[in-house]
């Protein structure tokens, strides 16, 4: 009988020695499992979808929307008569929705050749820091556009695809720190129609675009497009604009000066006519407001 007690006893000591031990390792595991790194993606490198005219390499969260309105006045040189360009006025009207954490799209009306536009933007590859991490963002945009004037001859036979437009671009972007950011963005525009038969319908450019934070609601941005391929020989230059963002809250008011009139892709890489050197800039704002339309998933405990 003393035996039969003796082994028992012995037997629930090893079994919750080892429950102990394996509690032990279990313990540990976890503790190893925090403290491996985790691959972490870098946030806010620009503090919308666009710098100013252009692409950006952020993205709208998923089951967001972006109402923005891009207006822009006239040319400063036409003098007090004009009130320097404030008696004159273009708009883009816009509606960008976050789909996934890299894929969003858009749609906007401009008052300039009463054109609609609409994109998609997707980025195979983000920059992020960790195991696995790209120390920079590859995103890649197709738009479409559509100009809306009445055409400039009636009388002969015009074709609907006349009035398209596309362009296809990559952008290549890293956040150095948390004070500057910066990007190029290989592009090419093709107009199915052109004005003159010198011209090309397909016309090369390459942006940059950055920012430089400020203070904490402030920062200063750029962008700007040099045609490679594509130029008319006269009367077109390349688009340059620069302006500060301010962040108040929920919005994005953002001040700038550029010599584009047109405020989509096609209209302001190959239609762009003012000249800084002639004074030839249009003072303008851009607000984004961002609205969330679908309700976020509860994060799991």
């Amino acid at each position: 009988m003393r035996k039969l007690l003796y082994r028992s006893a012995l037997g629930i000591m090893v079994l919750l020695f080892n429950s102990h031990l394996f509690a032990q390792d279990e313990d540990l595991l976890k503790l190893l499992g925090e403290d491996k790194p985790k691959k972490e993606r870098i946030k806010y490198a620009f503090k919308s979808p666009r710098v100013i005219n252009g692409h950006s390499m952020e993205f709208l969260n998923p089951g967001t929307m972006d109402f923005r309105i891009l207006h822009r006045f006239g040319e400063l040189n036409k003098g007090y008569k004009n009130f320097f360009g404030l008696d004159q006025a273009s708009m883009r009207m816009g509606f960008d929705f976050g789909i996934l954490q890299n894929l969003m799209a858009g749609i906007g009306r401009s008052t300039y050749k009463k054109e609609v536009d609409a994109y998609i933007k997707y980025a195979p590859i983000r920059q992020s820091k960790g195991p696995w991490s790209s120390p920079v963002t590859f995103a890649l945009v197709s738009g479409i556009t559509l100009d809306g004037l009445p055409w400039a001859d009636p009388t002969r036979k015009n074709f609907y695809t006349s009035r398209l437009a596309y362009y296809f671009q990559a952008i290549i972007g890293r956040k150095f720190s948390e004070q500057f950011s910066l990007q190029i963005s290989p592009t090419m525009v093709h107009k199915n129609l052109v004005q003159l038969q010198t011209d090309v319908n397909n016309i090369y450019a390459i942006g940059v675009g950055g920012r430089i934070k400020l203070s904490k609601r402030i920062a200063f941005t750029w962008d700007y497009s040099h045609v490679l391929i594509g130029m008319p020989d006269s009367g077109y230059y390349n688009p340059l604009s620069v302006g500060f963002d301010i962040e108040t809250g929920g919005h994005v008011f953002q001040l700038h000066f550029s010599n584009s009139t047109g405020m989509n892709e096609r209209a302001f890489i190959t239609e762009t006519t003012g000249n800084w050197g002639k004074g030839e800039v249009r003072f303008g704002f851009n607000l984004s407001r961002v609205f969330q339309i679908k309700k976020k998933k509860a994060e799991k405990k």
